[in-house]
């Protein structure tokens, strides 16, 4: 990483109104830099303007990424799913710009507002929310930003917005400028939205001098901005010079230099066209020669913008970096990637996923069966006034929201219908090809048809590196029809610091109960209660259908905590449970997904589907634990006895018709639903 010094006047360091790249087209300093990285006490800085003074108090560079809103309802998906991905290396923060075309402060998926809000609540990440003057009224704004709060939105980038003609066009009872803007925000909402105005470095286009548009930015800052992001430009020196003459004037916030990287002859045309720039004219040298060459451009233009990069960090006077990445991620990673600022830390903050949301910063624990799921628990979640602190709880624990709409676009499949069917069968001829897929997918192997099984129904993306650890084992059980969505392995005393199991604060270290998830039969499930019996009290199971038939051996119903941390000067951190109450409410999820996400990828009364409807009908969930870390995992003994006892066929099932299993001596106590 580049390291920079602080500035000896002790200042930090404002893009003018209009930010045409926007619209284009289309404590240490590093755990600061992980977009929501909670500290486990309870505790934590929401202030993005207090994430980048420790930074800079540090020495230490960030990065940031700006994104625009997508046209489709597909679009948005791949944003989130992108969101995810470039969220890994550790951007201090996204914006989101507003785009007035596009109903931007509406509900609708691909709104400016509901994708900043998406990657704030559901992929924990610190987001700035563009907001522009331009055709609306002040009450019009208000309510934008008072929606903005209510989402869990922190931060805006005031703008003025360019025109949607040729010329300015005044609003009634509007603003036209973002000075205005910033005023509005601070008046009405005092203190609670860090402000980002925009800076030009060459002057605004419609300003009457660069001294003029200088002053406005000043005057900006002054009204209550934070911090500056600024239009995009081609060589260091011209942002170095203007960042030195905003300081000449008094602007002490920080200023970071936006940064485009070259990636196309096109996009660069289109994008010059808007923010009236002009290329140098050693880029045009270049690019003109080889403007159909696609990859030739962009290799280029990471090249050109790693070298202007490295200026500006050299120079230590740039805190951060701010990148147009035109939704688009192999030219932005590789640049910073080169720069040495991407940082894939697998260290997590939490074992699961944490939101970015400001009422969920004391949400310390969590039940494990939406680990591969964490945007639907946030989504079921997000109405609660308060989050489990530090322990769930009994039966008194809050309801969880309906999920009736399996297509919202932070949840839906990434995949589309035609991938999911080559994955998962296009044909489907009985309970053996649903083994195989979950099989194919534990393996990473392709299926009959070459096809690679990237994900499941209840897991979008392929196995976690933890998963990975139990690999051999759960390809076993999957084949014979053991079908597991969920798992983990028994870990005892772990440094914090590992990179498979690993999380939380360094110096710590982490424990694990086995855990395993999965759906089987009637007739699995007849032998496996017969094993377990031998198994108690060491291993706690519970097991249900899709018509609520419970059984289970969880004393007093309470939760089970199956992962916890000792970390140096914290009380124990125990954030992940087994928790019988919540295990009702994910079973109504689980089951659904067999028909909403698999058996609706085929005809009505197709075999394909029926075989997906038979399984859903009469499978059963069931979770085991086994209580004893220390030891070496007794689960999968656990159902190879459960195998064993099959293979030597021992009379009838102890089924009814409903092929439900019984046992008059389990804890069957019902759980309200």
């Amino acid at each position: 990483m580049v390291n920079q010094v602080q500035r000896s006047d002790g200042s930090w360091g404002s893009r003018s109104d209009s930010s045409a790249a926007s619209n284009s087209g289309g404590d240490s300093s590093k755990e600061s830099s992980r977009c929501s990285t909670p500290v486990l006490d309870g505790t934590r800085a929401d202030r993005l303007r207090d994430k980048m003074r420790r930074r800079m108090e540090s020495g230490d560079n960030w990065f940031s990424l700006e994104f625009f809103p997508p046209r489709t309802a597909s679009g948005a998906v791949n944003l989130i799913s992108r969101f995810d991905r470039m969220g890994s290396g550790g951007p201090l923060f996204i914006d989101i710009t507003w785009h007035p075309a596009g109903d931007p402060g509406s509900d609708k998926e691909t709104s400016s507002i509901m994708i900043a809000s998406t990657a704030v609540n559901y992929c924990g990440l610190e987001s700035v929310l563009h907001l522009t003057c331009c055709n609306q009224s002040k009450a019009n704004i208000t309510a934008h930003l008072a929606k903005a709060k209510h989402l869990g939105l922190k931060n805006i980038m005031a703008l003025r917005g360019d025109p949607v003609g040729e010329d300015w066009e005044e609003e009634e009872e509007g603003f036209n400028y973002a000075i205005d803007l910033v005023k509005l925000i601070r008046s009405e909402f005092d203190d609670y939205f860090d402000i980002c105005v925009a800076g030009y470095p060459t002057g605004h286009p419609e300003a009457d001098s660069y001294e003029d548009d200088l002053r406005h930015l000043q005057e900006k800052v002054a009204a209550g901005a934070d911090f500056v992001i600024t239009q995009l430009f081609f060589r260091a020196e011209t942002f170095l010079k203007f960042e030195e003459d905003c300081r000449a004037i008094g602007i002490t916030c920080p200023i970071l230099p936006g940064i485009f990287p070259i990636q196309g002859y096109q996009s660069l045309r289109q994008l010059v066209k808007l923010s009236k720039l002009e290329v140098p004219e050693e880029i045009t040298k270049v690019i003109e020669p080889i403007k159909d060459n696609d990859a030739a451009i962009r290799n280029y233009g990471i090249h050109q913008a790693v070298e202007m990069c490295r200026v500006l960090l050299d120079s230590g006077r740039v805190p951060g970096l701010h990148f147009y990445t035109l939704n688009r991620e192999v030219a932005t990673m590789e640049v910073l990637r080169q720069l040495g600022l991407w940082q894939e830390d697998p260290r997590r903050p939490l074992p699961w996923a944490v939101s970015a949301h400001p009422k969920r910063k004391v949400e310390d624990v969590r039940p494990i069966f939406w680990a591969s799921r964490p945007k639907s628990y946030i989504y079921r979640t997000q109405d609660w006034d308060e989050f489990p602190n530090g322990r769930w709880g009994n039966s008194s624990s809050p309801a969880f929201g309906e999920l009736n709409d399996y297509y919202l676009f932070y949840l839906k499949s990434k995949s589309s219908r035609d991938a999911l069917l080559q994955m998962w069968g296009e044909e489907l001829h009985n309970e053996q090809s649903v083994f195989e897929v979950f099989t194919n997918y534990i393996a990473a192997l392709p299926n009959c048809k070459g096809h690679k099984v990237l994900c499941l129904p209840w897991n979008d993306e392929p196995l976690a590196p933890e998963t990975n650890l139990l690999k051999n084992e759960l390809e076993k059980i999957n084949q014979r029809g053991v079908l597991t969505i969920n798992s983990q392995p028994n870990i005892n005393g772990k440094p914090s610091t590992d990179p498979i199991v690993g999380w939380g604060p360094p110096g710590g270290y982490v424990f694990q109960k086995a855990y395993l998830e999965f759906f089987t039969s009637s007739e699995n499930v007849n032998a496996l209660l017969k094993v377990l019996k031998k198994y108690e009290p060491r291993v706690n199971y519970h097991i249900v259908n899709v018509h609520g038939r419970n059984l289970t051996n969880a004393p007093d119903m309470q939760p089970n905590a199956v992962t916890w941390g000792i970390f140096p000067g914290r009380e124990i951190v125990q954030p992940t449970v087994v928790d019988p109450v919540s295990f009702m409410f994910w079973k109504d999820e689980a089951f659904a997904l067999w028909i909403e996400q698999w058996a609706k990828l085929y005809e009505d009364e197709s075999p394909s589907r029926m075989i997906i409807k038979y399984i859903h009908d009469n499978y059963f969930l069931v979770n085991l634990v086994d209580n004893d870390f220390p030891l070496n995992s007794c689960l999968w003994q656990v159902l190879e006895d459960m195998f064993e006892l099959l293979r030597l066929d021992l009379g009838p099932l102890d089924t009814k018709e409903s092929e439900e299993p019984q046992d008059p001596a389990l804890n069957q106590e019902a759980v309200p639903e």
